[in-house]
């Protein structure tokens, strides 16, 4: 029986172990706080029988980074731990579906959310702004459909490459040659990186311009606000959206950098590279639902009041 094990399922370096035990970590731990997110929400959602755009977005988000990071983190786990089951058929091809769409509706919903704040709070005259404040709570439905139709349009290619991929090499498996079919899937994974690597770099784009309009608009404000000497309430609404989305503009620059990183096929030779590639891009959802959580005075309170009775509980054993 033994001589049938391949030496990658007996073998397991402590580099793969330490890497898997970390990554478990990252991923429970914001799978925890989204869930959280999205609880919260669910609540809100049942006793007010409605929610509105921001919780919209919010909800959504938090179930699509639960998605992203179950998946993400059952692929390493194969990746890592049991290599053969993971390139065979319907497996491999099932789990590029769902990290593909589940990681595209995360950037886009994240985008979302951004571009949310900037019509919201920004002051601009121009014509079509005004439009869009006054319509968007008519707008954010239709921008998160776009978003969730785009993200599954985007698995099911990753799907469709994994497929075609796994079919051409299925007498490889077959003979036990998962080294060839590794090779081979690395072609692909890239494939499907550069396939949604498009609607990461769309979403960066509306980041970007959102935090640069906000930024516009606060600097203006400010402006008028020392001409005239007087405090005012949407300087503090500036303030601190343009805190919440320059932090996420900030962690979503260094996502985008080691999401390139894992692209290039020379960085996968490097351990050290890949071990902080995988630390960042696990601990990228959770810190921006923890900014986001802080943000938000409903959920903020929520969590303090969890936290404070989960500490007196144990004060009291």
């Amino acid at each position: 029986m033994e001589a049938c094990h391949s030496p990658q399922q007996s073998n397991v370096t402590t580099y793969g172990d330490t890497t898997v035990a970390i990554i478990s970590l990252e991923a429970f731990a914001g799978m925890w706080i989204n869930a959280f997110m999205v609880c919260v929400l669910c609540i809100g959602w049942v006793k007010k029988k409605t929610l509105n755009s921001n919780e919209k977005i919010l909800l959504l988000l938090g179930c699509s980074r639960i998605c992203y990071l179950c998946f993400s983190w059952v692929y390493s786990f194969l990746l890592i731990i049991y290599p053969n089951y993971l390139y065979v058929q319907t497996t491999f091809q099932l789990i590029a579906f769902f990290q593909a769409s589940s990681n595209c509706s995360n950037l886009w919903f994240s985008a979302c959310l951004c571009v949310f704040y900037c019509i919201k709070i920004a002051n601009f005259r121009n014509s079509f702004f005004i439009y869009l404040k006054v319509k968007t709570d008519k707008i954010v439905p239709w921008l998160l459909l776009a978003s969730v139709l785009s993200a599954l349009a985007i698995g099911i290619i990753a799907y469709d490459l994994a497929d075609i991929n796994l079919g051409s090499n299925c007498n490889s498996t077959r003979q036990g040659n998962f080294s060839k079919v590794s090779s081979q899937m690395d072609e692909n994974v890239f494939q499907i990186y550069f396939i949604y690597g498009f609607g990461f770099v769309t979403s960066f784009t509306a980041v970007m311009c959102s935090a640069l309009l906000l930024l516009f608009s606060l600097w203006r404000h400010k402006c008028k606000m020392q001409t005239n000497s007087m405090n005012s309430v949407s300087m503090d609404a500036h303030i601190k959206a343009m805190k919440s989305i320059l932090s996420f503009f900030i962690i979503y620059s260094i996502n985008f950098i080691f999401l390139i990183l894992s692209l290039i096929p020379s960085t996968k030779e490097v351990n050290y590279v890949v071990f902080l590639s995988l630390l960042y891009l696990y601990a990228f959802p959770s810190v921006h639902s923890l900014i986001l959580i802080f943000s938000n005075p409903k959920l903020e309170k929520t969590l303090i009041r969890i936290l404070f009775c989960v500490k007196c509980k144990v004060c009291m054993r």
